[in-house]
Formats: C-alpha cells, sequence, structure tokens
C-alpha cells in the first residue's frame, strides 16, 4: 500500500518531496510552466480559449505554489480539515486544466491549414504539456482523494 493510503495525514517540511501523491507538484509545476509560457508566446487568436488556458496555468501554478510551501512550512499542524482542503483542490485542478486542455486543442484545430504554421506548432506542444498536466492533477487527485477517505 501506497504512503497516500496508509496514512491520513499530509506530510510536512522535507517529507512532502518524498510522499508519492505530493511529490507530483514538480512535474505540476514544470509542465503548467510549459503551458503557460508556450501559450503566452503565440499571437492571441480566440481570445477567450487562450485567456481560460492562461487563467488556469497560472491559477494553478500559484495556488499549487501556495500549497506547497504551506506543507514545507508545516503551517498545517496535522489537522485533518488540510487533508480535504488539498483533495478539493485537486478536483478543481484536474477539471480546470481538463477544459483548458480540451480548448487548447479546440484552437489547434481551428489553426490547422492557416498561414499561422509557427503557432500551430507552439500550439500543439502547449496541447501535449496541458494534457500531460491534467493527467499529473488527475494521478494527484485520485490519491488525495484516497488520503481524504481514510483521514
Amino acid at each position: 500500500m501506497s504512503s497516500a493510503t496508509a496514512t491520513a495525514a499530509l506530510p510536512s517540511g522535507a517529507s512532502v518531496l518524498a510522499s508519492f501523491p505530493d511529490i507530483l507538484v514538480v512535474p505540476e509545476f514544470v509542465f503548467g510552466g510549459l503551458v503557460w509560457i508556450l501559450v503566452a508566446s503565440t499571437k492571441v487568436i480566440f481570445p477567450i480559449n487562450q485567456g481560460w488556458v492562461i487563467f488556469v496555468s497560472v491559477f494553478c501554478f500559484v495556488i499549487s505554489t501556495l500549497l506547497f510551501l504551506l506543507y514545507l512550512c508545516g503551517a498545517h499542524g496535522g489537522k485533518s480539515a488540510w487533508v480535504a482542503l488539498d483533495a478539493f483542490y485537486q478536483i478543481i485542478a484536474s477539471l480546470f486544466y481538463l477544459s483548458a486542455a480540451v480548448l487548447l486543442a479546440n484552437t489547434t484545430i481551428q489553426l490547422r491549414g492557416t498561414s499561422l504554421f509557427k503557432e500551430y506548432q507552439i500550439d500543439i506542444a502547449a496541447v501535449v504539456f496541458a494534457f500531460a498536466v491534467t493527467l499529473t492533477y488527475v494521478i494527484h487527485m485520485v490519491f488525495s482523494l484516497l488520503r481524504w477517505k481514510s483521514s
């Protein structure tokens, strides 16, 4: 049984980097940051789609960073309300990134065959990273929900 399901408490200090679901914050930072950079580096063709993707990537990056720092500092104090908060955030982040990845894929499909070939290539990379970060958030969500259920 993994450490996420064996204990119901959130780790604190350096053990955040040693527990399985919580270490997923590293690829979430990397892939989410790449989505943010790649989308920000293209021309704004469809403002509503690209705006939502930027909002989601910045929002999740900031909240993940805040939670990560709070867990590193031990600010949660081992209280079970933080386990529920973590699970709730992972659900929200997973749904947000899934919607952003689908909208970004739609934008990329609409760019195919246009004169904006460079933006099309950059958007393809952004779509790949958007679905990769969605997968990491979904995996993190599942293990956070298991931790919450056992608390």
